[in-house]
């Protein structure tokens, strides 16, 4: 309870046990002085994730259940994940409005600011910004690059093989730690001063894969090999877990990326957390022994 005698302020985070999610439920925990809930369609896996906060079930096609989740709550974390379903945030803004929730932040893409960037993927992320804007809502849009977390995605070859596989190996992108984002996440739903502002969140410089994978060799000491894909094996590889539009996006995407599209640095994640973006080697360092690292590197 508060001094003046009224429940804390509830803060809601939707996706909280994706990869921007969870670290948003722990900073929001470390700030003190909400309540923290979480939206998840599987409660448990809050539980085995060990995460701060109440776990409340809900699901992107349930209106009805969203907005009774959302009861309360005066900040909610929008994180949708599935382009083939526009429905979804029509959905959770729906029930925020119904639910007499103020502010929402909503997680987007940099690509939306790129005139060439005319993919599924991004134009689904400009359709949700104009929801937002369009809601009456007070808004906050913050528009990471690409997560330096995609490269777990080369774990396995690395502890097997070392070796990373990419496609376009020296296209340059400005990716930005996850941490960074949650961090911007959790001064926006917290200070209402950042309300009907937008954010661009990039690493402190670009990087493209095979750099990348020198300065993982580097951290785990030892050297890695680059094999660069062509666009027919990664074609292979997304098909193999994504459908076609998706597919066609990230080749686009990939293809925007070896062309210089994606390079570019932006102060934003200085501009709403006051911190400077934590580098690649960093991250590297935090995320080690999913490399095949024995023990934390230090620095972690």
């Amino acid at each position: 309870m508060r001094r003046d005698g009224h429940a804390r302020p509830v803060v809601a985070v939707t996706g909280a046990t994706g990869t921007v999610g969870r670290l948003v439920a722990h900073g929001l925990a470390a700030a003190g002085g909400t309540d923290v809930r979480l939206l998840v369609r599987d409660p448990d896996k809050v539980a085995r994730q060990g995460l701060p906060g109440r776990a409340v079930r809900a699901d992107f096609g349930d209106p009805g259940g969203l907005r009774d989740a959302l009861g309360g709550a005066e900040a909610v974390l929008v994180v949708t994940a599935d382009p083939l379903r526009p429905q979804h945030d029509e959905n959770v803004l729906a029930a925020a409005r119904a639910a007499g929730v103020r502010r929402v932040v909503k997680l987007s893409a940099l690509a939306v600011l790129d005139p060439d960037a005319q993919d599924a993927l991004t134009r689904w992320q400009r359709d949700n910004e104009e929801r937002l804007r369009a809601s009456g809502l007070e808004w906050t849009l913050l528009r990471p690059r690409a997560y330096m977390s995609n490269a777990l995605g080369w774990a396995a070859s690395v502890r097997d093989e070392g070796t990373v596989r990419a496609l376009h190996g020296s296209g340059r992108n400005a990716c930005v730690d996850p941490r960074d984002v949650a961090d911007a996440a959790v001064r926006a739903l917290l200070d209402p001063t950042c309300a009907g502002r937008s954010y661009a969140l990039t690493g402190p410089e670009p990087l493209s894969a095979r750099e990348q994978t020198r300065i993982l060799g580097e951290v785990l000491g030892r050297p890695l090999r680059f094999v660069e894909l062509t666009e027919d094996q990664a074609l292979e590889r997304w098909r193999a877990r994504w459908p076609e539009p998706l597919v066609q996006a990230l080749l686009e995407g990939a293809r925007r990326q070896r062309d210089g599209g994606k390079a570019v640095v932006a102060d934003g994640v200085r501009e709403v957390t006051g911190h400077a973006p934590r580098g690649f080697a960093d991250w590297a360092r935090a995320h080690a022994e999913a490399f095949g690292a024995a023990a934390p590197v230090g620095g972690a």
